[in-house]
């Protein structure tokens, strides 16, 4: 029985990863890519979400924007809370997050952020 239990856990998380993805295309569909910014300002009221373990969504008021790290970063889920070392009220290339996942009381590893794409209606 232990096994099958393992199993369905594992298989849970793949699809919160998927269903992550599938939620950020929907979001995009319709919206144009512009050029990608090192930096973007951090509005009170807004913070840094994983769509995935290798993708940070970021929205304001009518731009999502998009960082996709460069490799898979452990701990970011869909459900974590992102812990980012930012010193200059922007997040920025380069800024380190981590994710604190759900009835965790320490964070995961910490991964730089890269360029962020910003999505906008046309």
């Amino acid at each position: 029985m232990r096994p099958l239990i393992l199993l369905l856990t594992v298989a849970g998380c793949a699809s919160l990863s998927e269903s992550g993805q599938v939620r950020l295309s929907r979001e995009l569909a319709g919206l144009v890519a512009g050029e990608p910014r090192a930096c973007v300002s951090a509005n009170q009221g807004s913070s840094l979400q994983a769509a995935d373990n290798r993708t940070i969504v970021y929205r304001t008021q009518d731009i999502v924007w998009v960082s996709r790290l460069p490799g898979e970063c452990p701990g970011l889920t869909p459900l974590s809370t992102l812990v980012v070392e930012s010193f200059s009220g922007q997040y920025c290339r380069g800024d380190r997050v981590r994710g604190l996942e759900p009835g965790r009381s320490i964070a995961g590893p910490s991964c730089p952020l890269a360029d962020f794409v910003p999505y906008r209606r046309p």
